[in-house]
């Protein structure tokens, strides 16, 4: 991505920070996640899924490694993503509007995790695994 020339003008201070890997389906991202240990979540406005969750209201720091899933503005998330998925998160929303857009949407939810995250390891920093005490 950095040596993409096109890429590196869209943002320039972002791709130095930023990792994509490109796959040829859904499933083969699938895959990547889980031999690698990923835990997926989608989300969508809609309730999909096993277990769905409000943004503010799910915990998103039990997950040592989080893949978070997005779908286009016109057909959503797709089952497949759905299916392998442990939560379905959505946005509150209030008013006429069901959804808002991609950059949007994604945008908000990365925020909300990556403050529950910081947080979490703010108050935990001097700690091992889920908050227990580390004693070398």
């Amino acid at each position: 991505m950095r040596d993409d020339g096109s890429l590196s003008k869209t943002s320039v201070s972002a791709v130095k920070w930023s990792f994509v890997k490109r796959f040829d389906s859904t499933q083969d991202c699938i895959n990547h996640f889980k031999k690698n240990h990923f835990v997926s979540v989608v989300t969508s406005p809609h309730l999909k899924g096993n277990k769905n969750v409000i943004l503010h209201e799910g915990d998103f720091t039990i997950y040592h490694k989080l893949a978070v899933w997005f779908g286009n503005e016109s057909k959503g998330i797709s089952n497949l993503a759905v299916k392998h998925s442990v939560l379905c998160v959505n946005i509150p929303m209030f008013g006429m509007i069901e959804s808002l857009n991609l950059g949007t949407s994604s945008g908000i939810v990365l925020y909300e995790i990556t403050k529950q995250r910081r947080e979490y390891q703010r108050k935990y920093k001097f700690r091992n695994k889920r908050g227990r005490k580390y004693i070398a």
